[in-house]
C-alpha cells in the first residue's frame, strides 16, 4: 500500500513545475489581460480543489484556480445580472494565445494545455467575508466560500493525524475505477466528516470508510454556501454508490483477513479490484 500511495501521489517537481506553473500561468494571462487601469480589473488567483487540499492525484488532470476580479471600476454592476456574459468576457481573453483549446463550462472556463492537462479557471467578485460570486450557468450567480472550505479540511487533515488527505487520495483512486459516481468535493467532504480519529493503517482506514461511508453522504457544504453536497446524486446513482461502497467493504475486509493470515497475494488481487488495475502487482 505504501508504494501505491507513493505512485498516486504528486512530487514536490510536479508541485513546483505543473501545478503552481499553471496557476503563476493565469496570473500572467489575466493581469495582462485585465490591468487594473481595465473596467473588469484582474485582482488574484487562489489555487483551490484538490490541488490546494493536497488529495490531488497522479497523473495529474485539472487543476483548480480561483481568479478573483475587482468591483473597483464598477465591474460588479455591469455583470450582475449576467453572469454568462462575465464568463464568456474572461473566456475571450484566451483567445489566440499558446493553450491547445479553451472552453467555458458555465461555471469556468477551461484551459487545455498543449502538453496535457488543463487547469479550470473560475472567475468570480468578492462579496466580503471569504464569500464569492461565482456564475452560475444561467445567467445568475451562486455565492461559494472555497477558502472557507479549504481551512476546514485543512483543520480536519490536522486534527486526524495528517493522515486524511493520503485516505482521500486512495479513495479517489477507487472512485475513478469504479464510475466516478461521487464528486471530488462531496468525497473528500465524506471522509473529512466520517473519520473522528485516523491512524496511519491505509488499509483499515479504508476498510473502515467503506463501512461508514454510506451513513455520511449528506453532508453539507463546510463554506457554508451550497447546503447538502449529495443534491446532485439521484435516487438510482445514490443506490449504485452504496452498492458500490457495500462491495469495497466486503473485498476490503477479505483483503485484510488474507493479510493477517499470510496470504499476500490475495490481499493485492483484492486490492487491486478496489483501487484499480495501478495497485502494484
Amino acid at each position: 500500500m505504501a508504494q501505491f500511495v507513493a505512485d498516486i501521489s504528486i512530487t514536490d517537481y510536479q508541485k513546483t513545475s505543473i501545478v503552481n506553473a499553471r496557476k503563476d500561468r493565469v496570473v500572467e494571462n489575466l493581469s495582462a489581460a485585465f490591468p487594473a487601469t481595465s473596467d473588469l480589473p484582474f485582482s488574484r488567483a487562489i489555487l483551490m480543489g484538490s490541488a490546494a487540499k493536497g488529495t490531488i492525484v497522479r497523473p495529474i488532470d485539472d487543476i483548480d484556480v480561483l481568479a478573483v476580479f475587482s468591483n473597483a471600476n464598477g465591474a460588479w454592476n455591469t455583470y450582475r445580472y449576467d453572469s454568462q456574459a462575465f464568463l464568456y468576457r474572461v473566456r475571450r481573453a484566451y483567445n489566440g494565445l499558446s493553450t491547445a483549446q479553451v472552453g467555458a463550462r458555465g461555471q469556468a472556463v477551461r484551459i487545455f494545455f498543449n502538453n496535457g492537462g488543463h487547469v479550470d479557471v473560475a472567475p468570480v467578485f468578492s462579496h466580503g467575508n471569504d464569500v464569492y460570486g461565482l456564475p452560475g450557468g444561467d445567467g445568475g450567480w451562486i455565492n461559494t466560500a472555497p477558502t472557507v472550505a479549504n481551512a476546514w479540511f485543512a483543520q480536519k487533515h490536522a486534527e486526524l493525524g495528517y493522515n486524511l488527505a493520503t485516505l482521500v487520495r486512495l479513495l479517489k483512486k477507487w472512485n475513478n475505477a469504479h464510475s466516478k459516481r461521487l464528486r471530488s468535493f462531496h468525497l473528500e467532504t465524506i471522509a473529512a466528516r466520517t473519520f473522528k480519529t485516523l491512524g496511519g493503517n491505509r488499509q483499515s482506514a479504508l476498510a473502515s470508510f467503506f463501512e461508514w461511508a454510506p451513513s455520511h453522504l449528506d453532508v453539507s457544504d463546510p463554506g457554508g454556501q451550497s447546503g447538502i453536497l449529495s443534491g446532485y446524486l439521484t435516487w438510482t446513482a445514490r443506490q449504485e454508490v452504496v452498492q458500490g461502497l457495500g462491495s469495497a467493504a466486503e473485498r476490503a475486509r477479505k483483503a485484510n483477513e488474507a493479510e493477517a493470515r499470510g496470504d499476500h497475494d490475495e490481499a493485492k488481487r483484492l486490492w487491486r479490484i478496489i483501487l484499480g488495475s495501478g495497485f502494484p502487482n
